[in-house]
């Protein structure tokens, strides 16, 4: 299983736009590439999304996230700040551990809830969501993807322990300078893919 985290770095609007781009455009080439995708935890907002973290399986799935691990770039005058100067923003991709220490079940607080999204009759009328808290930080993941609710309960631990990794990481003092200019800051320059104008085409070489 490989972990990507599409990250804005908390950058504006125009970022956050390209990110949920970014996001179809790579579940669109896993599933061209019969790789397995799923969206294990997304930050929305109105204008897109601040980041999210893709679970990846299959054979190409490595192939497939070295074609997107870097900084992107998008080259386009802003659609939601049209007399804005700049016309570069940037994004990153980064590859997370793939074996966190697991969290114990008697660090976590579970609770269900019924599934939602579309699909009419066929959606899971059955409480087989699971949120799981971890109780001493208060870090929580909801998991709905999978029919069962053991499956979305084993996914929802595996998702807490990137959380928690995350933010141990964070909360050492020795890896903060690391952090920040590693994870949480995307570099501009030498991007791994670049986009242009409103309809995302891609440049190539």
């Amino acid at each position: 299983m490989i972990y990507l985290q599409i990250s804005t770095a908390q950058g504006p609007a125009e970022c956050r736009i390209f990110a949920r781009f970014v996001l179809k455009k790579l579940l669109a080439e896993a599933e061209a590439r019969n790789v397995k995708a799923e969206i294990a935890g997304e930050t929305a907002d109105k204008h897109g999304i601040l980041s999210a973290v893709l679970m990846l399986e299959g054979a190409a799935a490595d192939t497939l996230a070295q074609s997107w691990q870097g900084t992107l770039q998008w080259v386009c005058t802003s659609p939601v700040r049209p007399k804005h100067p700049r016309k570069n923003w940037y994004i990153g991709i980064f590859r997370l551990p793939e074996k966190p220490e697991m969290p114990s079940e008697s660090e976590i607080e579970f609770q269900t809830c019924r599934s939602g999204g579309k699909g009419g009759q066929h959606v899971n009328k059955t409480e087989s969501a699971v949120r799981a808290t971890h109780k001493a930080s208060g870090i929580s993941v909801r998991v709905e993807s999978e029919r069962s609710q053991h499956a979305n309960k084993k996914r929802a631990l595996e998702l807490l322990a990137h959380k928690l990794a995350e933010h141990q990481t964070a909360q050492n003092a020795d890896y903060a300078k690391q952090q920040h200019s590693g994870l949480y800051q995307v570099e501009r320059g030498n991007p791994k893919r670049v986009f242009e104008g409103p309809g995302f085409r891609e440049r190539h070489a």
